[in-house]
């Protein structure tokens, strides 16, 4: 066999995107690795009216964006790229978001080359869309979601090569979808090695920091609430979601909360990242869902002491009281209660629990993920 071929096919190439920053650094690593790597998407701009234009190279790697049809909601929607595919003739395909229309043409794609006699393996990497009784789902979305699990999802799940999953808690959904157990694969989302290869160094000071999508699941009005009487303050940084920013806005002028409340622009910039997560002591996210939140294993990884909420994404990565805490993501006084007890630590507990912070981080190195990801492909595409 000659060069490898992939094709990652992912909702969006632009905007700000959890799963684009995945495939982004993933599809990148792997064509540094001599992988031929070629990424298929919509042409949307996630947080954006804006098309993307329709071609784009980054790196090595070749970007083609389609035209869309939106089915639901910003992210459910639909793009033809079945034909490019099959000129492309990948040897692997890897489809990233279970429910979304191109995890199955990728199937499809499958079921096309492999019958002109061309070998085709599909991954699906299913990025956390499992969501416990359907909680903050509308009851169209909800009855959407479960219409697809008994329709598509359980007759489609096993036709994947293998089903990547990337936190430990989807586990029990996919079982139940009827997903057999030498199907699984656990990767999870990486993080640059420059998180862990520059200088840090340990400060206790009463700064808190938000770093991340400023949206309603993100459950911010609660942690903005719960600072009014600690000696805490708080920094929230990133990009902002509709009228949301203004409706907190408001609820720190209404708390009287503005020397202990900041807002901060979005930090595009790695080194910038770091310099800002190392700003502070503490770090939260006080989420009402996540699937496995980037910021939190980046904050970890720079031994900052992380708080969040009890959802099922960030008690996959935080044991309570050994490398950070965990709060009721419903109970504005579990967290002011958490951060009163947390004032109370010495430094030689905050130091602790900032250590094993990091020693956990360490395992969602880019290097480490890479390596487990090019193991697999050609575990697979040389059987």
């Amino acid at each position: 066999m000659g060069k490898i071929k992939i094709l990652e096919l992912c909702h969006f190439s632009a905007g700000i995107c959890g799963v684009w920053s995945r495939v982004k650094e993933e599809s990148t690593r792997l064509a540094d690795l001599g992988y031929e790597v070629r990424v298929f998407s919509s042409n949307a701009v996630k947080g954006s009216k804006e098309i993307a234009k329709p071609s784009e190279t980054i790196n090595k790697v070749r970007i083609k964006r389609f035209p869309y049809l939106k089915l639901g909601g910003e992210s459910f929607m639909y793009w033809n790229f079945i034909k490019e595919a099959i000129d492309y003739s990948p040897d692997i395909i890897i489809a990233h978001v279970y429910r979304h229309p191109h995890t199955t043409s990728a199937l499809k794609v499958k079921r096309i080359l492999e019958k002109s006699g061309k070998k085709c393996i599909v991954f699906l990497v299913t990025h956390a869309p499992f969501n416990m009784n359907n909680s903050e789902r509308g009851i169209i979305a909800t009855t959407a979601v479960k219409l697809y699990d008994s329709l598509i999802g359980k007759k489609t799940i096993n036709k994947f090569d293998k089903v990547i999953n990337i936190s430990n808690w989807e586990v029990p959904y996919l079982t139940k979808l009827g997903l057999k157990k030498d199907k699984l694969f656990y990767l999870p989302n990486g993080v640059p090695e420059k998180f862990f290869e520059l200088k840090q160094k340990y400060h206790k000071n009463n700064k808190i920091l938000f770093l991340g999508r400023i949206s309603p699941v993100k459950n911010l009005e609660l942690a903005i609430s719960a600072i009014k009487d600690t000696v805490y303050s708080l920094d929230i940084v990133g990009p902002s979601e509709g009228n949301y920013k203004k409706e907190l806005e408001n609820l720190v002028q209404s708390e009287k909360l503005s020397k202990k409340i900041s807002f901060s622009q979005s930090i595009y910039d790695l080194n910038e990242k770091i310099k800002k997560i190392d700003s502070a002591m503490l770090f939260i996210i006080p989420s009402k869902r996540e699937g496995m939140p980037q910021s939190l294993i980046e904050a970890m990884a720079r031994g900052r002491v992380c708080i969040g909420s009890d959802a099922d994404g960030i008690r996959d990565l935080i044991k309570n009281k050994s490398n950070g805490f965990i709060f009721s993501l419903k109970n504005k006084d579990s967290l002011q209660n958490l951060l009163n007890y947390i004032s109370s630590l010495n430094k030689e507990n905050l130091q602790s629990i900032s250590k094993n912070s990091k020693n956990f981080a360490s395992k969602f190195n880019w290097e480490i993920i890479i390596s487990k990801l090019d193991k697999l492909i050609n575990q697979e595409a040389h059987k």
